[in-house]
């Protein structure tokens, strides 16, 4: 095997781990609805699924990089891997059991593997190939990770929310044979597609182990990360990083909730069009399935949306200054996010889910405008920058929280419209640091 048929090859393997991980975290957020009637939380309660995914990489983003450094890149992916069917694993005696504890550990191990695969993937699809087309490389690789993204909602839908969900008191009501049936069908809705995901990545992990990838090309490592903490505009940047994740995050977790909320099935039951979306992304009439799963479907949109605007984005950035798109693109989501509060309905859901097209180019404009000119420094500022993706672990249960706050003091109010507020917020920062960085041209990521 040639060179060039070996790097194509790593390649592909490594944009397979770019699918997995963007697919894998869109599913998380279809389990938050069911584990919320579960075991009867509240919203904040129900936000703390994405504390534990996403503390994940807060916690583990620097020691991953550490841990890399003394079993290499190959191993490494191995390690990843093999972590997360472990978490992946580790669904099942949660959903046999119901025990919210074993979620949130399964949660945060899946995460802890896929913290590593992200340390690692991302500079081996880096040296795979010239280095002119590093950046075509993993903008490609970026592409895959939003397909998975884009499909991820669907499959949730179709596999785990479809069902419907009975209360503790109805359960109690059940007696003998009805009651082990239900708790055995509840609790393989949950189980089989994460058994499955389990599977497959240890297929992934097996074909690594036998791959010939070429061999990274090591670096002497230069700067600290106490000079890192003293760039200003990194560290402006950490903290757009984390708003972005944290505001992405928080829209996507409660998308279906929101749409519960505003008594959405109705509405698209009674439109042939919206109807005929649903039936044809769950594959069967409406009738056959929980309320969670119709709108659950359209959750879809948010996440493809990032998949198309990502291509336009890319194209955008190359023709005008990444920080003036980047404000542009965050001006919409604020306007989007308006239109969706002000309003009910279609319009309303429409709105929210056109966010997602505007979530495309945040991160990577964020990343590259926060490391441009830090020289010897962008090894420790792309540690900082990954760690801030804990912000998908805090902005979700603050989130979550206010929406239980207002609906606590305004039964009859929607809390979802008020909490969007913060997320406002978190766009507002976006807004200033791309237009504080608007002069910039910088290469893309």
């Amino acid at each position: 095997m040639n060179q060039k048929t070996s790097y194509r090859s790593s390649f592909i393997l490594l944009t397979v781990l770019f699918f997995l991980w963007g697919f894998i975290t869109v599913l998380v957020d279809s389990l938050i609805p069911r584990l919320r009637e579960l075991f009867t939380l509240s919203y904040f309660q129900a936000g703390l699924v994405q504390f534990a995914f996403f503390g994940a990489y807060f916690l583990l983003s620097i020691p991953a990089s550490y841990i890399l450094s003394k079993i290499g890149y190959k191993k490494g992916i191995i390690l990843g891997l093999l972590t997360m069917a472990i978490g992946c694993l580790l669904f099942y005696p949660a959903a046999s059991y119901r025990v919210f504890g074993i979620f949130m550990l399964a949660y945060f191990i899946l995460a802890g593997g896929m913290t590593i695969l992200q340390v690692a993937a991302n500079p081996f699809v880096a040296v795979l190939g010239s280095e002119d087309g590093a950046s075509s490389r993993l903008n490609l690789s970026q592409a895959f990770n939003s397909l998975g993204t884009a499909i991820a909602p669907a499959v949730g839908a179709l596999f785990i929310l479809s069902d419907k969900i009975k209360t503790t008191d109805e359960i109690a009501a059940l007696t003998g044979t009805a009651k082990d049936t239900y708790l055995a069908s509840e609790a393989s809705a949950v189980q089989m597609p994460f058994l499955s995901l389990a599977l497959f990545i240890g297929f992934i992990a097996l074909v690594f182990l036998f791959a010939k990838l070429p061999k990274m090309i090591s670096e002497t490592e230069t700067g600290t990360y106490a000079e890192a903490f003293k760039n200003k505009n990194l560290m402006l940047g950490v903290l757009g990083i984390f708003f972005y994740v944290g505001a992405e995050v928080a829209i996507g977790s409660y998308l279906v909730n929101y749409f519960l909320d505003m008594n959405l099935v109705d509405i698209i039951k009674e439109s042939n069009f919206m109807k005929s979306i649903a039936e044809s992304l769950l594959n069967s009439g409406l009738a056959t399935h929980d309320d969670k799963a119709i709108v659950g479907v359209f959750v879809t949109f948010y996440w493809s949306g990032a998949m198309i605007g990502r291509f336009v984005g890319s194209y955008l950035t190359r023709i005008m200054k990444p920080g003036k798109v980047l404000g542009i693109f965050a001006t919409t989501a604020i306007l989007l996010i308006l239109i969706s509060i002000s309003n009910t309905g279609l319009v309303s859901m429409w709105s929210i889910l056109a966010v997602g097209l505007f979530n495309s180019i945040m991160f990577p404009t964020i990343f590259t405008l926060s490391i441009d000119g830090i020289g010897e420094l962008k090894p420790k500022g792309s540690g900082l920058l990954c760690t801030a993706i804990v912000g998908g672990a805090i902005i979700p249960p603050a989130f979550g929280r206010l929406t239980d706050f207002v609906e606590l003091l305004f039964p009859d109010e929607n809390g979802f419209k008020w909490a969007l507020s913060l997320i406002i917020l978190c766009y507002t920062y976006i807004l200033w640091f791309g237009y504080k960085n608007s002069k910039k041209t910088v290469s893309h990521v």
